[in-house]
């Protein structure tokens, strides 16, 4: 595509203005789907609608996918085109989220911000605590950024042991449950595959020690739900902040709302109004890299699903 501005559709039809500003921005030139060699996808959760748009599009080479999180569009992952998503675009944001549900846990904040009297006084430091972070991307870098100044004893749970900088000890999967033995804290980052889907089972959830705070800024169903209601209710763990579930959005009757220390905020740990600007620069920078012919940002691994 290089030495031409590449034509780029943005769809379903739906799509917002600030994608098609950000196409334009980054030198693209906007073009129905047939006529295009890329393709900016709006939707958050249209597989159909993405396969019927690529099956009368033959010559689409890339695909933008919206959101880092790619769970409905796995199956449609091919190597006849390059795929790129919003990995990596709402690091800062989503880790400033964990930190916050982070030190609101162990300080104990939902109790107090609930009590009507005068209670006991209570609290865990943050400072040089033994953190857990499941996930060795953006989001755990960007965490990682964020703890620093607290001294923390960070273990790093990933798929892939490449190491992380300074301290930080990176282990694998098969070594997750020795991990949350050690916890204070326990951050859920990682991408949801079937192999991370309920990887904080009941087992893991045994291995805590009582005092221990679970985050999950990830996926709902990084969680066995069931088995967290069973050890908030036998107090096995310290508590848990979460800002996504299983199931979505958390149904009124929930049993997790009725805990003094569980901490529920609802999927905000990035907003449209955080996110926008921010999806904007992706798609900008990844029109002008797709048009020079330079690598894109944010490359799905299609075998791996994500």
């Amino acid at each position: 595509m290089t030495g031409k501005a590449p034509t780029i559709a943005v769809a379903p039809g739906s799509a917002p203005d600030w994608m098609r500003e950000a196409v334009v921005a980054g030198g693209g030139r906007l073009a129905h789907p047939t006529a295009a060699h890329g393709l900016v996808w709006a939707a958050h959760d249209d597989p159909e609608g993405l396969r019927l748009v690529l099956d009368t599009a033959p010559n689409i080479e890339w695909v933008q996918l919206p959101w880092a999180g790619i769970e409905p569009y796995v199956h449609l992952l091919d190597d006849q085109h390059t795929w790129t998503c919003g990995k990596g675009v709402y690091a800062e944001p989503v880790a400033e989220h964990a930190l916050a549900l982070a030190l609101a846990g162990l300080r104990h904040l939902p109790q107090y911000a609930q009590a009507s009297t005068w209670g006991q006084r209570r609290g865990t430091n943050l400072y040089r605590a033994r953190v857990v972070i499941l996930g060795g991307g953006e989001i755990t870098k960007q965490l990682l950024t964020l703890l620093a100044p607290f001294d923390c004893r960070i273990t790093v749970v990933r798929k892939h042991l490449a190491p992380l900088g300074g301290n930080v000890q990176v282990v694998g999967q098969e070594k997750l449950v020795p991990a949350l033995e050690r916890a204070d804290l326990v951050v859920l980052a990682l991408a949801l595959t079937p192999e991370t889907e309920h990887i904080i089972d009941r087992a893991a959830l045994d291995a805590l020690p009582d005092h221990a705070w679970l985050v999950n800024v990830a996926r709902g169903q990084h969680i066995d739900t069931d088995a967290l209601v069973d050890a908030l209710r036998a107090d096995a763990i310290g508590g848990a902040a979460l800002d996504v579930t299983e199931p979505e959005p958390l149904p009124d009757d929930h049993p997790l709302w009725g805990f003094d220390n569980v901490l529920l905020t609802p999927h905000t740990a990035n907003t449209p109004e955080m996110a926008i600007p921010l999806l904007s620069e992706r798609i900008e920078a990844n029109v002008r890299r797709f048009g020079r012919g330079e690598p894109l940002i944010g490359s799905v691994h299609v075998h791996l699903g994500y």
